[in-house]
């Protein structure tokens, strides 16, 4: 039996199993099972889970292991939140360095665009917080030996006269405009730095603040300065009576250099694991693990341990590579459609194939894993690679960690990705990949993280405890190998004879 006769024969097996589980899911659960939804959820982890499969697949291939998928996956998703993160700040706002609130006076710096007659929002001070104010006079003044500028407002920013004149803090002050008119959506203010997806405060001295996302603006054309504001929800309960401040969205980082920079990060953190194992002989299986360990405690560090998101910032944009879906038909309340990641798993499976069958670095790779002291004798550059094995791990890592940031849109660093390297390597071997190494084949990773991702569906929806999930994970493990070493076993008796 040859080795090619040997990978289509597990190809087939698990394909088979996963028809027959299928089946089973199907007339055990059918209300269930075969939802449009439960479908479409069925395939979107099958994708993202079958991108982490494939990556790690080079590397078993290679005869190594990667234990560092799991946190991998996290360390990308919080690098990508914080570098998408998004701030409203107002428009028209400089630091406070000194409060006199005995004289009703701030002190701030020279270049701040306010004038008197002006309503200003102070920031910050555990007894002036959101302190509405108007200024009465601005004048020149000097502060610890530089120019600075002295405001008069109408009211003492402290609620006693505790607070003498050497009390510094910092805050912010922002220009607030009165509403013209209010019309549905929209409404008329005299401001025009505003552009759509910034935001606008309402404040009103007895409702409160409300805050709404800018659509469109442009100019009335009946007074100059005074632009019709169009807002994506509805202004009901905001009247003439409130004033407006205008606040500019700031995004850390444009969507493309984001994902670039996280990529290419990933790129780098794949090489150090091949150059330690090449080039320092480390076990990879101990360098993977210490990446396990460092990338889950950096997450934690870069996050304060705090649970980060992208909101609703880019529901409409990024986030439809992993939320959207391409609709096949939509009747009435049901509908179903493919979801794009399944798109992005069937574009890498391709891509993959073609690697790994018809490159030469993909053959390098396979005899790499059959035997490495063979490979080099045979002029194979044997650490170049390994390193390019877990180069390619990490890529499609970093890949499927942004797919699964955008998906959950909340990263907790503490727990966000545990175990999925226990998913992508138990969909390897399920799929023909050898621990051995020198055997594996995508399309068998592809239907193993399948097998993978229905055996958890039908934990949920035959309401299997979720204490043996990975109960459950652990024997498909088991009998992957298992089988793996049958198998093996019997092509080597049908070769002697």
């Amino acid at each position: 039996m040859s080795e090619n006769l040997t990978g289509l024969v597990k190809i087939i097996g698990i394909s088979i199993l996963l028809v027959l589980l299928w089946a089973f899911l199907a007339y055990q659960v059918p209300e269930n099972f075969l939802k449009p939804n439960n479908i479409e959820n069925l395939l979107r982890r099958t994708a993202l889970f079958g991108i982490l499969g494939i990556g790690v697949s080079f590397v078993i291939i290679s005869s190594g292991i990667d234990l560092s998928i799991g946190s991998l996956v996290c360390f990308i998703a919080c690098l990508l939140a914080l570098f998408l993160s998004v701030s409203y700040n107002p428009y028209v706002s400089t630091d406070v360095l000194e409060i006199k609130a005995a004289d009703k006076k701030l002190i701030v710096n020279p270049d701040a665009n306010f004038s008197p007659g002006q309503t200003v929002r102070y920031y910050g001070g555990r007894r002036a917080r959101n302190a509405m104010l108007t200024i009465t006079a601005i004048q020149p003044t000097e502060y610890e030996g530089r120019q600075a500028s002295e405001i008069l407002v109408d009211q003492a920013l402290t609620r006693d006269d505790k607070t003498d004149s050497g009390n510094r803090s910092v805050g912010k002050i922002a220009a607030m405009y009165p509403i013209s008119a209010v019309s549905g959506d929209h409404l008329n203010i005299p401001f025009g730095q505003l552009t759509p997806r910034d935001r606008v405060w309402f404040v009103h001295p007895e409702r409160g603040l409300k805050e709404k996302t800018v659509a469109a603006v442009e100019p009335t054309g009946s007074t100059p300065g005074l632009n019709r504001v169009t807002f994506t929800e509805s202004l009901d309960g905001i009247d003439a009576t409130y004033i407006a401040i205008p606040l500019a969205r700031k995004q850390k980082m444009s969507v493309p250099v984001a994902i670039l920079s996280v990529l290419l990060i990933a790129l780098g953190l794949g090489m150090i694991h091949g150059v330690l194992i090449t080039k320092l002989k480390q076990q990879p299986f101990v360098v993977t693990l210490c990446g396990l360990l460092i990338y889950r405690g950096l997450s934690r560090w870069l996050s304060n341990d705090q649970t980060l998101g992208f909101g609703n910032e880019f529901e409409g944009s990024l986030g439809l590579l992993a939320t959207g879906r391409l609709v096949l038909w939509d009747s009435g309340g049901s509908s179903f459609g493919i979801p794009y990641s399944f798109f992005f798993l069937l574009l890498l499976t391709v891509a993959a194939i073609i690697f790994l069958n018809f490159t030469i670095w993909g053959r390098y790779i396979l005899a790499l894993g059959r035997n490495e002291e063979a490979a080099r004798y045979s002029g194979v550059n044997t650490g170049r690679m390994t390193i390019l094995a877990y180069i390619l791990c990490a890529v499609l890592t970093g890949i499927g960690g942004i797919l699964f940031a955008l998906d959950a849109n909340s990263i907790a660093p503490s727990s966000f990705g545990n175990f999925f390297e226990l998913y992508a390597i138990a969909a390897a071997v399920l799929g023909g990949c050898s621990l051995r190494g020198g055997e594996g084949s995508i399309i068998g990773v592809v239907v193993g993280t399948a097998l993978m991702q229905t055996l958890y569906n039908s934990i949920v929806l035959l309401k299997i405890p979720d204490e043996l999930e990975y109960a459950i994970i652990g024997a498909v493990i088991l009998i992957g190998v298992t089988s793996d070493e049958v198998i093996r076993m019997i092509a080597s008796r049908i070769k002697r004879e």
